[in-house]
Formats: C-alpha cells, structure tokens, sequence
C-alpha cells in the first residue's frame, strides 16, 4: 500500500499501480486531484482523497510506502515527518523523487533565464535548493540514500507552452509577465529547436530511507 502525497495528476501513481502496487492519492489541489482521478479511472486499486503531507487524514499505521513525487519542496518538514510517522507501517520506508533540470546548451540556459526574470515563485520552489543537508534533517540523520537516473523529454512547441505552463511557478494568463515570458520562450524555442522539438535533459533524482 502506497501513500503518494501530494499526487497531482496521478503520474506517479500509475508507476505503482503498473508495479501491482495499491496507491492513495494525496492531494490538496482540487483540480489536480479530479485531473488524477479521470487519468487512473481505470485503476481498480487507486483511491484519492483530499489531504497534504502534514495532515493526510489516512489511517495510523496504515500504508507500507510514502512516496511524493515532485512534491517534496512544498511540504512543511517537520510536520510532515511526524505525519508521515504516523500513517506509515514498520520500518516506515519514504521514496521523495524529483526532476533536476539540467543548464545544458543554449537553449536550456536562456530557458532558466527566463523564468528567474520572469516568474518570482520560480526561485522558492526551485528544487537545487533542497540540498543534502536539508534531506538529512528530513530524516534525521537515519542512513538514507540516492540514486539518480537520466531522463530526457522532448517538446513541441504546444508541448513546450503546456509544460511551462502548467509549471506551480509560472505566472497565469493576465499576469503582469505572462505574455513577455511566453514571446520570449517562443523567441527561445525558434531559435534552437531542431525539427521542430526541443530536448529538457534531467537527472531524476530518487531519495529514499526510513524513518
């Protein structure tokens, strides 16, 4: 039984649902969490519920795994670890996962200088900040480890607007910047698109230990 917290629209579900896995969803997010329910309709082992990382309203030793894909840099640390304490059994394994965007080539250096110019969430939530050290306090000094994997997503130009922004930091249409930063991510995209794509290369980055 997982716990995937803070679920959004259930991407990471559906590797553990594919696996055998039974996953609750976690979410907050009103939309998010319907857009999850409508892509894992299908999943007879998935359930959503509303719910963050600090107060999940699941069960007291109730799930085997918390896992929070891409979610972590939005949870209050502390709390969340006595939650997820709480809801987890013996020996309370947690999986936090997460894209690191690579400053590779031109195209995605001028990429991460438009969103410091333009998006003033960008650089709260920006997950380099989550050093070691933070992950480490996370779980107390318990033995924790990492694995990282290589990833790479190829855009369109459609699937490069969609990306950005559906981004938590992206400013919405009507915002002050929104139209300025998408002529410049349009100015960007031609530029260096090749065949008409372009290339996000990541390092995923998979944290994981027991608390």
């Amino acid at each position: 039984m997982v716990a995937d917290i803070g679920s959004g629209t259930g991407f990471l579900a559906k590797l553990f649902l594919d696996a055998g896995c039974s996953v609750i969803g976690v979410e907050p997010n009103k939309e998010m969490r319907e857009a999850g329910e409508r892509v894992l309709e299908g999943h007879r082992k998935f359930v959503s519920r509303e719910g963050r990382a600090e107060e999940t309203g699941l069960g007291s030793a109730s799930v085997d795994l918390v896992a929070a894909g891409q979610a972590f840099h939005w949870f209050d640390a502390v709390r969340a670890r006595v939650e997820f304490r709480r809801i987890l059994r013996k020996p309370s394994w947690v999986a936090l996962i997460w894209n690191e965007r690579l400053e590779i080539g031109e195209f995605l250096v001028g990429y991460e200088r438009l969103l410091h110019r333009y998006s003033g969430e960008y650089a709260r939530v920006d997950h380099r900040r989550i050093d070691a050290q933070r992950i480490t306090d996370f779980f107390e000094h318990r033995d924790w480890k990492l694995d990282t994997f290589p990833n790479v997503q190829r855009f369109d130009w459609t699937g490069l607007r969609g990306r950005l922004e559906s981004s938590s930091y992206a400013p919405c249409a009507g915002d002050a910047n929104y139209e300025t930063l998408m002529r410049g991510l349009r100015e960007l995209f031609d530029a260096h698109q090749l065949c008409g794509t372009v290339d996000f290369a990541y390092d995923t980055n998979l944290y994981y230990g027991t608390l």
